[in-house]
């Protein structure tokens, strides 16, 4: 398995089916932070629910689609980066995150992220990187500024997590906007 180093004591790695306990037990530590305002703590809630999130997205992976990749620090699954959406064929794709609080604040997702974004617009030579955030999670909203993405609108209330609706803020990059590798 490859790994990239994202600090000296920290690396991402593509996230497999066989992970499936490690990813269990990453979700079990970090479910109510991560699920404010991310659906999937919601979905793997067992180790069969949780080899199927990963099936799912190896699946999607396999057909050049979604992609999700985890961040160990110290040995151990903290949180992960993904493409949610990838269209080669029209040139966009979106990236995401999500993290437990013990990782939190050290530029891990920020830098990571940058490691999707470049291999997207440099290797595969995507147009457009879109950021899809909840309009309340200011974290996420931070990495998508620190990564130079341009705000371009809020989708309002269109989305329900958890029986609350929350609305959506679109963010995205260009390829031309992109520093070059």
């Amino acid at each position: 398995m490859f790994s990239i180093d994202l600090a000296d004591d920290a690396q991402l790695f593509p996230l497999e089916v066989w992970h499936a306990e490690e990813f269990l037990a990453h979700i079990d530590r970090g479910r109510e932070f991560i699920g404010v305002h991310v659906p999937f703590p919601d979905r793997a809630t067992d180790l069969e629910s949780a080899r199927t999130l990963l099936g799912t997205n190896a699946a999607k992976a396999a057909a050049d689609g979604a992609r999700l990749y985890g961040i160990r620090v110290d040995g151990i699954l903290r949180g992960g980066v993904l493409f949610p959406a990838f269209d080669a064929e029209q040139g966009v794709c979106e990236v995401g995150c999500w993290l437990e609080p013990a990782a939190a604040g050290r530029g891990l997702i920020t830098t990571a992220c940058r490691v999707l974004i470049d291999w997207a617009f440099h290797t595969r030579g995507m147009h457009r990187v879109e950021w899809h955030v909840s309009s309340a999670n200011a974290k996420s909203i931070a990495v998508a500024e620190r990564l130079g993405f341009t705000r371009e609108g809020v989708l309002r209330e269109n989305f329900r997590h958890r029986g609350v609706r929350q609305s959506t803020e679109i963010w995205s990059v260009l390829a031309h906007e992109w520093p070059k590798a």
